[in-house]
Formats: C-alpha cells, sequence, structure tokens
C-alpha cells in the first residue's frame, strides 16, 4: 500500500459549486461565512405576551401585574407597529418579532385576559427576566462569522445552518469519478438467464455501492471479455472519463489473466504491486497511468469486497476530502452544571474537548431554535427523566454524532472574533482541527485557569490601571498578545443625537436620554465590561436587553430596535452603521503554561504571526 500510495496524489480534488439541495455528503472545499444573521430579528420563544421585565417585578398568584393590551398581535411574519410603552404589553406567537421596548416574553400560561372599561388588559401571574424567551438576532449565527471550514462534512445539519444564513449554493470538493469495469467471459449482467458456466456480475454492483457510500461518483462501464484489445480499449477509454479506475476480475496469473499486461503497457508508473500477502485478496493488482490510480480487484466477491475496503476506500476518501469515519460512546466529565425538566428523558447536545483528567462534555445551550447546536455537537448524553439535572464533574455516557470522535487539536474557549476565524482558517489549511467555543472573556479565563482549554481568548480591561488582560493574569497562565480592535458606539447613520459626538460624549448623552434605547451586551463580556466602566452606574433604557454577539447588537440598531450599542468597527462597517470610538482594545490570549508545549499551540503562535495573517486582519479591520 505504501508503493502504491507515494505513486499518487492523494490531495482533495478541486472545488465546485453545487447547490444545497446536491451538497448533501459532500466536503466543503473552501471557508464558508454567514451571509445573514439567523435569527434575522430578535424573536419570540414562547407563545405569550412581549412584556419589560421591569414591569412584571413582584408578580406572582394572588398578586398578578396588570398591563394594557397594545392593539396589534404579533404573529410569524408580522412586522411590530407599536412601540411597548411602560406597563404595557403586546400578544405574540412563537417566533412573533420583539416590538421596540419589550426585553422578555411572559409565556401564555402565565397570565389571564382582564376586559376592564379601560380597554383589554392582562394579568400576569409570574415575573419575567430580561432576556427571557426571546432569540436575539444573531444568537445562533451571525452575519460574517465563520459557518463551516474546508474539510467540513455537509450533512442534513449543515444544510440548514447554510439556508439560515443565507445560502443557496456551496464551495464542495469534486467528488472522485470511479470507473467500474467487470472483467471476465463467464459474467453476465444481473437477472439474465444464464448459460452453462455463466456466472451474475455482482462486484459491479456491489463495487458502485460502495464507491457511492465513500463520497464518490460511480461511472458503471459494464462487463468486458477476456480480450486484450477490447479490455484494452475499454480501460483507455475509462482513464479518459474517470479518477479512479476500479477492475474486478482477470487478476489470476493464470492464461485468462490479461489486465496486468495491458496495464503494464499503459505508461508510467505502470503496475506497481502485483499480489499482496493477504486473504481473502492475494492476486490483487494496484498500478498507476499518469496520475490516475488503477486498482484490479479478486473476481471473488467476498475478496473483491475486502481489497476494495483495504485499498480502494482511502484513496476515493483522500480524493473526495474525507477522514475515516465511525460511530462508537465515550466516557467524558461534564464541565458545568446542567438543568433539566423533571418528567422527560433530555438529550444533552455537547462538544467534547481533551482536559487534564480525560474528555470535558461542554453542552451546547442555544436553545431549540437553533440550527448550529447539532452540527457543532460531538455526541449527545441522556439525563433521566427523574432527574433533575446533571451536575458539574459528572461522569457522562457520550454517543457520538456521525462517526469516531477525533478530538480537536486546539480548544479555544472565551471571547469570540472574526479575527480568530482567520487564525482557525489557517490551522485548517494545515490539517489542524480546532474547536472554539464563545464564552466570553471572562468564562473564558476560568476555563484556562481549569486546565480545560490550550487558549483563551479575552479583551478585559482593568478599570484601575486602564489596561487590558495583563492585570487578570493567573499564576501558571502567560498572555499572547494578539491584535488591536476598536470598540465604539453604533448608531443609524444620520442620527443627529450622535452625528458629530466624540464616543464618551454619545455614551453620556444616550444614557441620560429616556426616549434612546440601548441594545447592551451579556454580563462577562468584555464590551459589557467595557460599557459600565462607561455608564459608572447608570441604567439607561434598554440596558436589561443583553444579546451574546457584536452581531446582534448591530442588527438591534440596523433594525430600529434600538439606538445605540457598542461594538467592534468591522461588523458597524458590515451594518452600515455610523460609528464612534470608545476604546482601541486589546484581543489576546490567556495560555495555560501546561500546554504550552503542545505542537498545536506552536502552530497557533506561529500563525499569529506570520506576515500573511497579519495581511489579513489589517483587511478585516484588525490593527496590530
Amino acid at each position: 500500500m505504501a508503493r502504491f500510495r507515494a505513486a499518487l496524489d492523494l490531495r482533495p480534488l478541486p472545488a465546485e459549486r453545487v447547490t444545497l439541495a446536491a451538497a448533501l455528503g459532500r466536503v466543503v472545499a473552501e471557508p464558508v461565512a454567514a451571509a445573514a444573521d439567523a435569527p434575522p430579528f430578535d424573536r419570540a420563544s414562547v407563545d405569550g405576551f412581549a412584556v419589560r421585565a421591569a414591569d412584571t417585578e413582584g408578580a406572582r398568584d394572588g398578586a398578578p401585574r396588570r398591563l394594557r393590551l397594545n392593539a396589534e398581535v404579533l404573529a410569524c411574519g408580522v412586522a411590530p407597529g407599536i412601540a411597548l410603552a411602560p406597563g404595557t404589553a403586546t400578544a405574540i406567537a412563537t417566533g412573533g418579532m420583539i416590538p421596540r421596548g419589550a426585553d422578555a416574553v411572559a409565556m401564555i400560561e402565565w397570565t389571564a385576559l382582564d376586559d376592564a372599561p379601560d380597554g383589554p388588559a392582562m394579568l400576569l401571574n409570574r415575573a419575567v427576566a430580561a432576556g427571557q424567551f426571546i432569540g436575539f438576532a444573531g444568537s445562533d449565527i451571525a452575519r460574517g462569522e465563520a459557518l463551516l471550514r474546508a474539510g467540513a462534512i455537509v450533512t442534513s445539519r449543515e444544510i440548514g445552518m447554510l439556508a439560515a444564513a443565507g445560502h443557496d449554493s456551496v464551495p464542495v470538493v469534486r467528488r472522485p469519478r470511479v470507473a467500474v469495469l467487470s472483467t471476465g467471459d463467464e459474467l453476465h449482467p444481473p437477472g439474465r438467464a444464464l448459460p452453462p458456466g455463466g456466472i451474475p456480475d455482482s462486484n459491479a454492483a456491489i463495487l458502485c455501492a460502495a464507491v457511492a457510500e465513500h463520497g464518490g461518483e460511480p461511472v458503471p462501464l459494464g462487463i468486458f471479455p477476456d480480450d486484450e484489445a477490447v479490455l484494452a480499449a475499454a480501460l483507455r477509454d475509462a482513464l479518459a472519463r474517470a479518477d479512479l479506475v476500479v477492475m474486478s476480475g482477470g487478476t489470476s496469473k493464470g492464461a485468462g489473466d490479461v489486465s496486468h499486461r495491458i496495464l503494464a503497457g499503459m505508461g508510467e508508473p505502470g503496475v506497481l504491486v502485483h499480489g499482496v500477502a493477504l486473504k481473502p485478496g492475494k492476486p490483487l493488482c494496484l498500478a498507476a497511468v499518469g496520475t490516475t490510480p488503477v486498482v484490479v480487484l479478486p473476481g471473488f466477491p467476498t475478496s473483491a469486497v475486502f481489497t476494495f475496503q483495504e485499498f480502494v476506500v482511502p484513496v476515493i476518501r483522500a480524493l473526495a476530502g474525507l477522514p475515516p469515519r465511525e460511530e462508537t460512546e465515550v466516557a467524558a466529565t461534564l464541565a458545568v452544571r446542567m438543568p433539566s425538566e423533571l418528567g422527560r428523558t433530555e438529550y444533552v447536545m455537547v462538544s467534547l474537548a481533551e482536559a487534564e483528567g480525560g474528555l470535558r462534555a461542554f453542552p451546547l445551550g442555544k436553545g431549540s431554535g437553533s440550527v448550529t447546536a447539532f452540527s457543532q455537537a460531538d455526541g449527545v448524553f441522556a439525563i433521566p427523566a427523574l432527574d433533575a439535572g446533571a451536575e458539574a464533574g459528572a461522569p457522562v455516557r457520550v454517543r457520538l454524532i456521525g462517526g469516531a470522535l477525533r478530538p480537536p487539536d486546539l480548544v479555544i474557549i472565551g471571547s469570540h472574533c472574526t479575527g480568530l476565524d482567520a487564525v482557525l482558517d489557517v490551522l485548517a489549511a494545515q490539517g489542524i482541527a480546532a474547536r472554539s467555543l464563545a464564552v466570553g472573556s471572562l468564562g473564558g479565563l476560568a476555563a484556562a485557569k481549569r486546565g480545560e482549554c490550550d487558549l483563551a481568548p479575552a479583551h478585559l480591561l482593568d478599570p484601575k490601571s486602564g489596561a487590558y488582560n495583563a492585570p487578570f493574569l493567573a499564576p501558571g497562565l502567560r498572555l499572547v498578545p494578539g491584535w488591536r480592535r476598536l470598540q465604539g458606539v453604533v448608531f443609524r447613520p444620520g442620527d443627529a443625537r450622535f452625528e458629530g459626538l466624540d464616543g464618551p460624549e454619545a455614551v453620556r448623552r444616550a444614557a441620560a436620554d429616556p426616549a434612546l434605547l440601548l441594545v447592551n451586551r451579556n454580563a462577562g463580556s468584555g464590551t459589557r465590561m467595557l460599557l459600565d466602566g462607561l455608564l459608572g452606574g447608570a441604567r439607561p433604557a434598554g440596558y436589561a436587553n443583553q444579546p451574546k454577539s457584536h452581531n446582534a447588537v448591530a442588527a438591534a440598531v440596523a433594525q430600529g430596535r434600538a439606538d445605540w450599542g457598542v461594538a467592534i468597527a468591522p461588523v458597524a462597517g458590515a451594518y452600515g452603521l455610523g460609528f464612534l470610538p470608545l476604546a482601541d482594545e486589546h484581543y489576546d490570549f490567556f495560555l495555560p503554561e501546561a500546554r504550552a508545549g503542545r505542537p498545536p499551540v506552536a502552530a497557533f503562535l506561529a500563525a499569529l504571526e506570520s506576515p500573511a495573517l497579519r495581511r489579513r486582519l489589517t483587511e478585516l479591520g484588525f490593527g496590530a
């Protein structure tokens, strides 16, 4: 096999673009970024009423909160026409667009109608928290976010993700065309009446199905007699039409063996192996004509299938860009507590990462509306119906999705940035698989301290020193410089309340104006820490609206559901928003010293220093 592989070019075949309908099972040829946000707007995840969380404080059975109902019902596909004023609520269906002013949804089961003389109202028997039952714009997939990397296999999960992110086609590795020829005077098409000594050609059907099963495109060429001239013409035709030729029969060294003689005269390098020390499969012939592999399998079906799996499948999968796969179950330790509803068995999708002491399972808590969670999962584990959850540190059995687990070479947990996608694209081209989990700067720092990741990206500002990241170093951690990125106030162009101001002054004025609605960021993010420092304890209108990405902030402002927020300059540009600089922040990486010597970490650090990556970061709007 080594001699055979050494004579071949086993790099994946060139790319072609196919529709999503034709993409199933294909291998992504180049990085694909999201063309749109998913969801494209803030939406309700339950049937109920859009409310202001502050209006629901103290609501309980026997002491409900009364909220006047607005004169509209927000069904799916209906754009809100009425802003939510204090003390009001708007009926909304699952998937409905959240109106301006609302920051939570109350489930319909918690409410009752009140037909009072002053107009219809809703009685709410339970308080809701800000952000409850809202799927924020871009919280699943953000425009410009790395969606698929080269080498990813497209399943139904990826097709749904691509469609949700605005794509109708995808660049994939061209499937290797595999010509299948059967040789032998005794062979006849299946289903035909057989003459004395005749046998049905079952090999072609088996081999064509196996070619498709392993990512190739079968090209069945039929049955050919043991005639050297006829077979030579058929082989020349196959070589012109295919990337790989598979023949069955005609490999033994008897009088009927003509295949290896034909191949010997077809061109260099010719026959590489004729006969192998295997049972079954001894008479196998491995050859190449120019760069095209030719494999002549034994005629007996068992031998043909066995040798096909051993010698042909690796070539097909290499040309198709596919890795080996198999399904299994692995033991892991749950990284964080996972609550569950009593009475129902819950299957939790998790990403797996190597850590000290074994595999860690990280639940993908994106919710039922997510189209990316299943694609990003390595597997699932079950929480029994009688358990209220699974505790952090609990052992779990993870059933892998889609094949054998290949733990990522590099685990990155912390703050996400589109610049990080550029680094991971460089590593993917080197065959290094990276897993990136966006949990915020503080969450990443905690994971680095626990030894659960190789790198933890962060942009943490210390208000006392004005320094980024270095003041947060802990024993056993090293700080690796990354790049600079500009944070600023984003607003709709032409808004006179922001035009001409500098960033800090814009924050001060906006915080003092109750008519201006903020879209904030989640606690623990570096952006939230920056804004809280500028607000100095103020809680402007919209403060409780806390999506988890820069893209969600930009989408809310661009769509008029908020008037201002804080995001990075590249995202502001992508959404066509005005931008007032606040901070030229440092996006760096905490590196556990215990992992510094790992080759994938060394590759990451080398990529950071490469001129090509630095040029790419500059193109994306980041600084040195």
